[in-house]
């Protein structure tokens, strides 16, 4: 029941929520990895099976295309897509000029090709995640297999040069193996506390050989819809330059999905 839920977890509810009225009838949709993105996909289907929403989705990870088929949603491919009307996601961290930090669910690269396809971006967030400064959480770098502590060396070598706090880097560990994306690569955290310049950042890592993506998404993202505890909503479209705000009427006692797992 919503009343049962922390208020992190009202704030994402309350975020994805009103960032599913954003989908139309006959949409082609980016649908995001993550825990934020996970109520999305559920909402989205709720409003399949109830109120006879068509759209179809693209996936930006084979979880999030194995629950948006659980829940009723028609799952295509980008290819077969080409182009999306809308793409909706989480981010880890948004700074002022809504640029993000993605990839701790460590879909980062798949999710930066279907934003980049798509007519606008909507990230959906918990107030929590907006900062002054990107940085904070640690800035996720997809690397191929081969070399990869080469190339973990020579991303430290050239943070000496960029305006940070910290230069550790760390390989994401699934257990007592290296976590393994979709694509079959792995992720090193680079852990910067503070990134002076993002753009800078994004770059001069995608130049270092070795470096798939960064999960630095610079000039993406369109519209942020974040989430409060009490139900309040704000919405900032950079591009128009507005903010409106709205509050969700919850029902304490309303069950929402059961197997919902954040």
């Amino acid at each position: 029941m919503i009343g049962e839920l922390s208020p992190i977890d009202r704030a994402k509810f309350v975020a994805a929520k009103r960032a599913a009225d954003l989908v139309e009838d006959g949409m082609r949709v980016g649908l995001g990895t993550g825990s934020t993105a996970v109520w999305l996909v559920r909402c989205l289907g709720e409003m399949v099976r109830e109120q006879g929403l068509k759209f179809r989705g693209v996936p930006t990870s084979t979880r999030t295309a194995e629950l948006a088929r659980e829940v009723g949603i028609e799952v295509i491919s980008l290819d077969e897509a080409r182009w999306l009307d809308l793409t909706i996601d989480g981010a880890d961290e948004f700074d002022g000029e809504q640029n993000l930090i993605k990839g701790g669910g460590g879909a980062l690269l798949q999710e930066k090709i279907v934003a980049t396809a798509s007519d606008q971006m909507v990230v959906i967030a918990d107030v929590g995640k907006e900062v002054e400064a990107l940085g904070t959480f640690p800035l996720p770098v997809e690397v191929i297999p081969f070399g990869w502590q080469t190339t973990q060396a020579l991303i430290e070598e050239m943070l000496v040069s960029m305006d940070v706090l910290g230069r550790q880097s760390s390989l994401r560990m699934n257990g007592i193996a290296p976590y393994m994306t979709d694509e079959g690569n792995h992720i090193l955290d680079l852990h910067l506390g503070r990134i002076g310049n993002p753009r800078q950042m994004a770059l001069t890592l995608n130049q270092i050989p070795g470096i798939v993506e960064n999960g630095l998404f610079i000039d993406i993202c369109d519209i942020v819809v974040i989430g409060y505890g009490d139900g309040r909503v704000e919405l900032r479209d950079i591009n128009e330059g507005t903010v409106e705000h709205d509050r969700l009427e919850l029902d304490e006692n309303e069950n929402l999905f059961s197997d919902l797992a954040d």
